[in-house]
C-alpha cells in the first residue's frame, strides 16, 4: 500500500518596494529572502539559490542526528559546510554540490561514516531532488572527545 502524497506549503510575502520577500512555513517558520543587488537586493535575507544548499545542509544534518541518536552515539555538535557550483547562464543551475560534515563528539567513526552516507545517499530528499542536475559528493571530519565517565561513544 503506497502512501498519499502530503502537501508542503510556503506562502512568500513582500516586505519592501525592491525584492525582499518573508516566506512562512506551514510549520510556522519565516525567512527572509532577497534577490542579488543587480536586482535590486539589499542584504535582507538569503538569496533563492543559497536557501538550496541551506535546505540541503539542513536535511542532511537532521537525518545524521537521528541516525545516530537512534545508534545512541553520542554527538555534541554537528557542522555542515554546502559549497556549490552554478552553470553559466540562465537559468544557471547548480551542476556540482559538495557537503562537508564535521562532527564533534565521542561518536564511533564507521557509525558517523555510515549515518553520513546513508543521508547522503538514500534518505535526504533535498539530495534527492538536486541530483537531478548537480553533481553531489561529501566529506566528514570526527573530532573526537573524551566520553564522560561510563560512556563509550554512546548516549
Amino acid at each position: 500500500m503506497s502512501e498519499a502524497p502530503r502537501t508542503l506549503r510556503v506562502v512568500l510575502h513582500r516586505a519592501n518596494a525592491a525584492v525582499h520577500f518573508v516566506a512562512e512555513t506551514g510549520a510556522g517558520g519565516r525567512v527572509p529572502i532577497d534577490g542579488a543587488p543587480t536586482m535590486g537586493g539589499e542584504g535582507r535575507g538569503a538569496r533563492p539559490m543559497e536557501l538550496l544548499l541551506a535546505a540541503l545542509g539542513g536535511c542532511s544534518a537532521i537525518d545524521v542526528i537521528g541516525i545516530l541518536g537512534k545508534q545512541r552515539q553520542t554527538v555534541e555538535d554537528l557542522t555542515v559546510a554546502v559549497e556549490g557550483e552554478r552553470a553559466p547562464g540562465e537559468p544557471s543551475v547548480f551542476t556540482r554540490i559538495h557537503v562537508h560534515f564535521t562532527v564533534r563528539g565521542p561518536a564511533d567513526p564507521p557509525a558517523v561514516a555510515r549515518a553520513i552516507a546513508l543521508s547522503m545517499d538514500k534518505y535526504c530528499s533535498v539530495a534527492r531532488v538536486l541530483e537531478q542536475s548537480a553533481a553531489i559528493t561529501h566529506s566528514h571530519e570526527l573530532e573526537r572527545v573524551a566520553a564522560p565517565v561510563g560512556e563509550s561513544g554512546q548516549a
